[in-house]
């Protein structure tokens, strides 16, 4: 995975754009910062036009025009946020790979071959100042005659020689430019085949379901769809494949960046402009609307530009950025949240829908006021940068009947769990990655589990014990699940758990697998080995 970070001063945003690939990654920042300068532009043209106006509203009629004119503006601006959904789906979404390649802000056509320079007058014998026109007594005498001639002949050289000059200049110009200009365009094409091969490696990884692939096509499908200026336009995907499941967390805009300015009038008793505002209510219901709209908007978008056939299912977590009014501290909570399939999407006339009852309909999960920016728990979320997680290998294939769990190395032994509970959540879609042997957060193992309803992370730990398994251990295990922000914490032993261990798990999302549960699930997936405590005791001493 590539990154680098991009930032524009003038509207004051920086992003970490990634990519599969280094060229995939300076194609989003290209993207990203192309749209950034084209806001920077309109901004800035905005900002000129309404400085000459009001530089030149002197009389009654240029005041009243100028205050038609932003109403026009600001009525254009509060109509788009109406039709955020019902404008999206007029559009093609799937991204078309040719067009990326042949992108005439990165194409050849901007490379100029240099200017043609003149060529200089090259003198000539016949020319008028060269010619032998003598006078009378010239002529007749031979001496001033040879004179003449000389004279005549000696112009033409220097001339000559002058003009000889300047083509040896003018021929160094140009083969400087030209290896320049040569270069460069040797540069060029060496980036334009490597951006080619890149894009075409990009598509083909693409159709074969690769999963960076599918993430990297899927931010793009996001960073195309148009907002208003104000609204943020980052999200974080991710992608499961054994479900075939987009997680997406988004950034949402926060009140602030909903246009407020609804009419600007001209009072013809104080000669003044008077702007007027929204209502408050206006600015609830709508903060609202947006919001919902935004949500069905990206996953249709990401639905319909599904070429390759590769999302099942949308999981989309909506976050805002505010500040907290009791701390006054920034703080980013997740305040919508939904999981839809596909099919159970796609069948909605998005249309003519309502968005905030077709995101109920689809059990999606939010405050009665999204304006409140209420905490919601997302309904999954991914975090598979953790840098805990480290590449796992296979056990369970090399277990014998007679293999000791129990006597087994406890960094095998933790393999052996991640690779039984990825059988055990496979037919959920779930994924499962195993921590670095450091065992980092008493965490060994987490499941990522997209079912809306009772999937999200689950942490595992597995104890090789040859001793009951005490109920301080199952305390650890809860206050884990805590700080992980876990839906569910699963605790695998070799051994058993005492009567408090039970007793404190009660209640609780919490599952004790005891060594004999350990052994019935490796029996329901095909494999069979045994425990024996006493033997690994004796081994350990």
């Amino acid at each position: 995975m590539w990154q680098c970070e991009i930032r524009h001063e003038g509207l004051h945003k920086y992003r970490v754009v990634k990519g599969e690939t280094r060229e995939i990654m300076q194609l989003r920042a290209e993207m990203q910062l192309k749209s950034w300068n084209e806001q920077w532009m309109r901004t800035q043209a905005a900002r000129k036009r309404q400085e000459a106006q009001q530089k030149h509203a002197y009389d009654k009629d240029t005041k009243k025009a100028l205050a038609a004119q932003r109403t026009a503006e600001a009525q254009k601006a509060l109509e788009v946020l109406e039709h955020l959904l019902s404008d999206s789906l007029e559009n093609d979404h799937t991204i078309d790979f040719q067009s990326l390649i042949d992108d005439p802000e990165f194409t050849a056509t901007r490379l100029k071959e240099p200017e043609v320079e003149p060529i200089p007058q090259e003198p000539l014998k016949t020319d008028r100042e060269f010619r032998e026109e003598m006078g009378f007594f010239v002529r007749i005498i031979p001496p001033l005659r040879r004179k003449e001639v000389h004279r005549i002949a000696d112009e033409f050289d220097r001339a000559h020689k002058v003009w000889e000059s300047q083509m040896s200049e003018r021929w160094k110009r140009t083969e400087s430019a030209r290896n320049r200009f040569e270069q460069k365009l040797a540069e060029w094409t060496k980036k334009a085949n490597e951006r080619r091969a890149s894009i075409e490696t990009w598509r083909e990884s693409y159709l074969a379901r690769r999963t960076e692939a599918i993430v990297d096509y899927c931010r793009f499908v996001l960073a195309k769809s148009t907002y208003p200026d104000s609204f943020p336009s980052d999200a974080s995907i991710d992608y499961v494949p054994e479900s075939r499941t987009i997680v997406v967390d988004y950034s949402l805009p926060d009140v602030s960046a909903i246009p407020g300015l609804k009419e600007v009038k001209y009072v013809a008793a104080r000669d003044s402009i008077q702007e007027v505002r929204v209502s408050e209510a206006w600015l609830n219901r709508t903060y609202d609307l947006v919001l919902y709209q935004i949500a069905l908007r990206s996953i249709y978008e990401l639905l319909q530009a599904d070429a390759a056939g590769a999302i099942d299912s949308i999981v989309f977590n909506g976050w805002v950025n505010s500040v907290d009014k009791a701390s006054g501290k920034e703080v980013n909570g997740c305040i919508l949240s939904v999981h839809t399939n596909k099919l159970e999407f796609m069948e909605n006339n998005l249309a003519k829908v309502d968005p905030k009852a077709c995101f109920k309909k689809l059990k999606g999960v939010a405050a009665a006021k999204l304006i409140a920016l209420q905490p919601v728990r997302p309904i999954l979320q991914l975090n598979r940068d953790d840098k805990r997680f480290i590449q796992p290998y296979d056990v369970v294939d090399g277990l014998a009947e007679a293999s000791n769990l129990a006597a087994m190395d406890w960094e095998d032994f933790e393999h052996l769990i991640r690779e039984l509970f990825e059988k055990e959540f496979s037919t959920d879609g779930s994924e499962v990655k195993i921590t670095q042997a450091s065992r980092d957060g008493g965490v060994d193992a987490i499941v990522f589990d997209p079912d809306p309803i009772h999937g999200g992370k689950i942490v595992i730990q597995a104890k090789r014990y040859t001793n009951t398994v005490s109920v301080s251990a199952v305390r650890d295990l809860f206050g884990t699940v805590h700080n992980e922000g876990a839906n569910k914490g699963i605790l695998v032993t070799t051994a058993d758990y005492g009567p408090d261990a039970y007793e404190f798990a009660k209640g609780k999302p919490l599952t004790l697998i005891s060594g004999s549960e350990l052994l019935y699930l490796l029996a329901k997936h095909g494999h069979k080995a045994r425990i024996d405590l006493k033997e690994a005791r004796l081994l350990a001493t």
